[in-house]
């Protein structure tokens, strides 16, 4: 990857890399975009197989949350942290407080809270040296493990593009394939069990299969098998970019609704499956009930309050769609329209409060 070429052809502000040799940290830091306000994204611990494949999940997850954060209308830019290494085997706590270092020397600039791979825990160590983290333990005054809020909004997401695809939004005797079974897909198919739903699961995790199987009475197939079931909706629930030449052809769902992050490998994926009458619920609007609740901390957490801003992602999925079908896109496209107007208009304002200061200074 020519770093500085990618940065320049999506606008990127900043990269971070972030070494510490007593704990064993190696993390990126990328801040894609402040125009409306401080970075806010999760920190992510994956074994990545590459540096580079550690490099470019942490710049695509952070254009991601610069979407993600404008189209839910959150006067927060986008940025993300990935940590190389194993979550179940690497974690200590000079770690995460080192990380917290290196956050509180942007000074304000990203935000962190929780992502795949850390938890509430590790959120309180890099609170112990900054308070620009998010999604930290109650008794501080947060909302705790954003994971159920989260999968609340891909709950009603998916209802939204039900009614799209079926005509109703009841998910009961739906058939869904549930794609990776972490904390935010366990509470999204308890919702779809209580809804009388069917699920078809698979994680590279034998436990959480196991466990899901166990309490929500779902069908286990091996990971290579979960895009060809014969299911109504398929729901993305682990890492990106599985939305590709490889994956479409065997897609037999009608509806694509999930929490994974950047799940069209490129915006032609997006084309492809638009072309073949896939419903697609654009995945930074679906999963952006955890974000809004940790933002929700910026103010002063009320949880009512939050929820009330989560339920609106069942409006703006379908207001998505609507856009889709008037100017006849695809609905990723219609999503990013509505997050980079958003970020335009905010940008021009600016601008211009910018030039009137300087002519007032002027004297003009």
């Amino acid at each position: 990857m020519e770093i500085f070429k990618y940065l320049e052809k999506y606008d990127y502000e900043q990269v971070v890399f972030c070494q510490d040799k007593t704990s064993g940290l190696k993390a990126i830091i990328a801040i894609h975009d402040t125009t409306l306000g401080p970075a806010l994204g999760g920190a992510r611990m994956w074994s990545y197989a590459t540096e580079e494949q550690a490099i470019e999940d942490a710049l695509r997850l952070a254009r991601g949350m610069t979407y993600k954060n404008a189209a839910a209308g959150l006067n927060l830019g986008g940025g993300k942290t990935v940590i190389i290494g194993d979550p179940f085997k690497d974690k200590n706590e000079e770690m995460f407080r080192a990380l917290g270092r290196f956050i509180q020397g942007l000074n304000g600039r990203y935000i962190t809270a929780e992502d795949v791979g850390t938890s509430v825990t590790d959120m309180d160590l890099i609170h112990e040296e900054t308070d620009y983290v998010t999604g930290i333990s109650p008794s501080f005054g947060s909302s705790g493990n954003p994971s159920p809020v989260t999968a609340y909004g891909v709950y009603l997401g998916m209802k939204a593009a039900a009614k799209e695809a079926f005509g109703s939004d009841s998910l009961q005797d739906r058939t869904i394939a549930v794609q990776g079974l972490g904390n935010v897909a366990y509470t999204l198919c308890e919702y779809l069990y209580n809804e009388g739903a069917k699920l078809v699961v698979t994680d590279i995790n034998k436990n959480a299969v196991d466990r899901v199987v166990n309490d929500f009475n779902a069908v286990a197939v091996d990971p290579g098998d979960i895009y060809s079931q014969d299911v109504d909706i398929f729901a993305p629930c682990a890492l990106g970019a599985i939305i590709n030449d490889e994956t479409i052809p065997q897609l037999k769902a009608k509806v694509i609704a999930g929490s994974a992050n950047n799940q069209l490998k490129d915006s032609s994926h997006g084309d492809m499956i638009h072309e073949m009458g896939i419903v697609y619920a654009p995945d930074y609007v679906i999963n952006a009930g955890g974000v809004i609740n940790v933002a929700d901390e910026l103010y002063g957490y009320n949880r009512e309050r939050a929820m009330k801003r989560v339920e609106a992602i069942y409006d703006s999925i379908t207001k998505i769609f609507e856009i889709s079908k008037r100017d006849n896109i695809p609905t990723y496209l219609a999503a990013n329209r509505l997050a980079e107007e958003r970020i335009e208009r905010i940008s021009k304002s600016r601008s211009q409060f910018l030039k009137n200061g300087k002519n007032i200074l002027n004297g003009r």
